[in-house]
């Protein structure tokens, strides 16, 4: 089974939110994946919503896989609830449960007035055994994957178009690289965001990124790889002294981020040799970016045809090694950057 892209969770995880608000539950709900947004998101929307406050004294169980065995989860799920509708019974950290797919015998036969919410963290379950196939079955799974670097500028400008606001192309790259592939911590910074917006505010721009999430965009990765596509040695070379010398540098994030940025040169090469003239479509599918940032890349392929470009690529693969403790010799990690990007701007 293919795993399934962010579009389609983001969607199916809406309707989930849209379904529990109105009081329409399933028997079972196993939550999973490497990103733990989207099965977070559900399992507190499931607990905000299943019972009234005065029902959960005696109706809500909260456990820890850790701390429990699958006989005692089917032994609450098991029961009635108490002068309530339903009785919600969840499991949180569940791949830490030694006896976890022993949970597909109660799944088989879930009861109507139980919610079983199993909440596996940075984890899946395996989709041969008994425990997901059954789920599959009879309750709801969703599974979250890690998103790639490259969906991450997408993935922001759709979670404001749902919250009814716009962003600036830029504004999404420069909040992608605050909180890298951390939806999570997308999330939190844009509930600080919109508190310190003027109310009615409809277009987040690229100010409001620096000031309210506190990410320059002038000394920036994001800055930094603009400069490389454009060979301004001076900007170029300024940014990666001041981001050398920040106190959280840390190269081996530098370097995948450049490694990024110039293996989409590289692809973007292999598109203009099969066709010269590909449309806008083809280009946002091999860049992953917004269409707004077409322009620097036709300039970065000016500065770095082809055979540059896998120069680079193989230079970076040194520096990662050198980031990572590799023969660097007296240079701190911040005099690496300012070389590399110094034999980048050579080549």
């Amino acid at each position: 089974m293919a795993a399934k892209g962010y579009i389609e969770t983001d969607r199916q995880v809406r309707n989930i939110l849209e379904d529990v608000s109105n009081g329409i539950f399933k028997s079972v709900y196993l939550l999973m994946g490497e990103e733990p947004y989207y099965p977070d998101l559900v399992c507190d929307a499931i607990i905000r919503n299943c019972l009234q406050e005065w029902e959960k004294d005696f109706n809500e169980t909260v456990c820890y896989g850790a701390d429990v065995d699958a006989d005692t989860v089917i032994t609450a799920a098991r029961r009635f609830p108490m002068m309530a509708e339903r009785q919600l019974v969840v499991v949180k950290e569940a791949q830490a449960m030694k006896s976890l797919e022993d949970l597909a015998l109660y799944c088989q036969k879930p009861l109507d007035s139980t919610v079983l919410v199993i909440l596996m963290h940075g984890a899946s379950a395996d989709k041969r055994r008994s425990l997901y196939k059954t789920v599959l079955k009879t309750g709801v799974i969703v599974e979250s994957n890690a998103l790639r670097d490259y969906e991450m500028a997408q993935w922001i400008a759709d979670y404001y178009r749902g919250r009814g606001l716009e962003i600036e192309p830029e504004a999404a790259a420069l909040l992608g690289e605050s909180a890298g592939t951390d939806l999570s911590k997308i999330a939190v910074e844009t509930g600080k965001l919109l508190k310190n917006l003027p109310e009615g505010t409809t277009l987040i721009r690229t100010e409001d990124i620096e000031k309210n999430v506190g990410i320059s965009r002038q000394f920036s990765v994001f800055e930094l790889t603009r400069a490389l596509s454009y060979k301004d040695a001076p900007k170029a070379l300024r940014i990666a002294g001041f981001i050398g010398n920040a106190p959280k540098f840390a190269m081996p994030m530098a370097v995948s981020a450049l490694f990024t940025h110039f293996y989409r040169i590289l692809k973007y090469a292999a598109l203009l040799q099969g066709d010269r003239n590909p449309d806008a479509g083809a280009k946002a599918k091999v860049l992953g970016v917004n269409p707004y940032f077409f322009k620097e890349y036709d300039a970065a392929l000016r500065n770095y045809p082809m055979r540059s470009c896998m120069a680079v690529i193989s230079l970076l693969d040194d520096y990662d090694y050198k980031g990572k403790g590799g023969e660097t010799g007296e240079a701190a990690p911040g005099d690496l950057l300012v070389e590399l990007v110094t034999k980048i701007l050579n080549i």
